[in-house]
């Protein structure tokens, strides 16, 4: 179903997360540093990148952070650290989702399953549930002012000029500008970009708008489309 880069120096992790993808039909290339690990996936780009963050020659966070220079591959991190502010930097560099070790096989199945259905939404195999987030997501382009959106290419425009997002900005961003003006709670924006299985907490949504609106910033410095409303949520105002 997908080609996955696994990169762990664990190898007891690296075979049997290999052997549970496999056996769902997932192709499964593994490296155990992240030195070898990026130069891989930047030489063949995967589907989806499975990373851990504490690994020899490079360490996940700065895999991530190299990587999301030049790519907006779904990526999910794997811990065995009990920390928040791991998970919080995770976010703020671009992680996808984010799982603590011990984890099990079927939860992590379960994530890899949502987080390819969020990228591939039209993919039949990884086809959602009627009346999901997934599926209720819209599949023709948006323009809002100055913003272009096509779910179908994965392609944001601002101004006509290309902002590259991953798979959970571009989920965020589309459900905000899908009604300019009017409120979304966070728990709103939750439901938008993850599947009900997946809980995330205000913290990561708030890290996912403030790398969007830098992202936004970096093509054009004036950006303010995206208004924060401190203690009820996010609102976007078309220009």
């Amino acid at each position: 179903m997908a080609a996955i880069t696994l990169i762990d120096d664990d190898e007891n992790i690296v075979a049997s997360v290999s052997l549970a993808l496999e056996s769902h039909g997932h192709a499964v290339k593994a490296y155990y540093d992240g030195a070898s690990g990026l130069e891989a996936v930047e030489a063949s780009p995967p589907d989806l990148v499975i990373l851990d963050v504490k690994m020899p020659r490079m360490d996940g966070m700065e895999v991530l952070r190299r990587l999301r220079q030049t790519s907006e591959i779904p990526v999910i991190m794997l811990t065995s650290k009990d920390d928040e502010i791991d998970e919080i930097l995770g976010f703020n560099l671009g992680a996808d989702d984010y799982m603590h070790k011990p984890f099990s096989q079927r939860l992590l199945l379960e994530r890899v399953k949502a987080v390819l259905r969020r990228a591939r939404p039209d993919d039949e195999d990884l086809a959602p549930m009627a009346g999901s987030a997934a599926a209720a997501a819209g599949s023709k382009v948006m323009k809002r002012g100055k913003l272009t959106l096509d779910p179908a290419r994965h392609d944001s425009l601002w101004d006509g000029k290309p902002v590259r997002l991953t798979v959970t900005e571009f989920l965020l961003l589309q459900a905000l500008a899908q009604r300019p003006g009017f409120v979304k709670s966070r728990d709103n924006l939750m439901d938008a970009a993850y599947d009900d299985q997946v809980y995330v907490d205000d913290r990561t949504i708030d890290s996912h708008i403030k790398r969007m609106r830098k992202k936004f910033r970096q093509v054009d410095p004036e950006f303010d489309s995206i208004e924060t409303l401190y203690g009820v949520g996010y609102r976007y105002r078309e220009s």
